[in-house]
């Protein structure tokens, strides 16, 4: 069975399924393309306000396919260089996208499905749930964003011992590190990660965009740069007829209703 990205929407939230369950839903290029060609799509459309990435049936998403990676070594090293640029366009995509993106987890993210619940913005996780960088448990190094940003979320050691050993790394070990937004029941994840694309859906959708920018930005701006850059996106979203909209309501005690373009 070729792995698929399903979509469908559920109000304004998009809702993107990895799909391949046979081989727990392990990633390969068509997944990639069809990731940035639906980010786009969502991009565009003022009615999506959030997206939720999720797996098909018992687990999230076990990583690269190691059959695929193995008939790989036959052929020319650019072959492979070509298909992790083609991953890493689409977590890029993930991390500039201007919505809201959540991981809803269920069972093993592993490897570079690990690397992709990092790129989101929230993770919403089964209680049962496991995470592993196994990489080193087959001879590889990580890709798709591990190491970058597993050595900024937790102290260096222990990015270390996570990369380094492959261990199983428990849902609950990550919430405590506040890696995870909430941890929820078995079977739920999907639920409550489309409970919380609703809470963001109702914010004003520029202030949203202006968020992802302002933490993308401030990993690699000193304090006065990042400053100036607050200063601009706050004129701007003060100028947007959101701020009219929220500031009324809140004066009068109201629920906005933010515009959604």
């Amino acid at each position: 069975m070729t792995a698929q990205l399903k979509s469908h929407t559920i109000g304004r939230t998009l809702i993107l399924t990895l799909s391949d369950p046979e081989n727990r839903n392990a990633l390969g290029p068509g997944i990639y393309g069809a990731g940035i060609e639906a980010l786009n799509a969502a991009d565009a459309n003022p009615e999506i306000g959030s997206i939720v990435i999720t797996g098909e049936g018992e687990h999230f998403c076990a990583g690269g396919n190691l059959n695929r990676l193995n008939a790989n070594r036959a052929q020319a090293p650019s072959l492979q260089s070509q298909s992790i640029d083609a991953l890493h366009n689409w977590m890029e995509s993930i991390r500039s996208f201007p919505k809201p993106v959540i991981a809803a987890v269920e069972g093993a993210a592993a490897g570079a499905g690990f690397s992709l619940c990092l790129m989101c913005d929230f993770m919403v996780v089964s209680e049962t749930s496991v995470f592993a960088t196994s990489y080193s448990k087959v001879g590889l190094s990580p890709d798709a964003g591990a190491t970058w940003h597993l050595s900024r979320l937790v102290p260096r050691q222990l990015a270390t011992r996570w990369l380094m050993l492959g261990e199983r790394i428990p849902a609950a070990e990550l919430h405590a590190h506040g890696l995870i937004h909430s941890l929820v029941p078995p079977g739920s994840a999907l639920s409550h990660a489309s409970a919380l694309a609703e809470e963001l859906n109702a914010r004003a959708c520029n202030v949203n965009a202006s968020l992802k920018e302002l933490i993308n930005a401030s990993t690699g701006q000193g304090l006065n740069e990042q400053m100036q850059l607050e200063r601009d996106h706050f004129v701007r979203n003060l100028h947007h007829p959101n701020a009219g909209i929220g500031i009324e309501s809140f004066l009068s005690k109201k629920a906005p209703q933010f515009k959604t373009d």
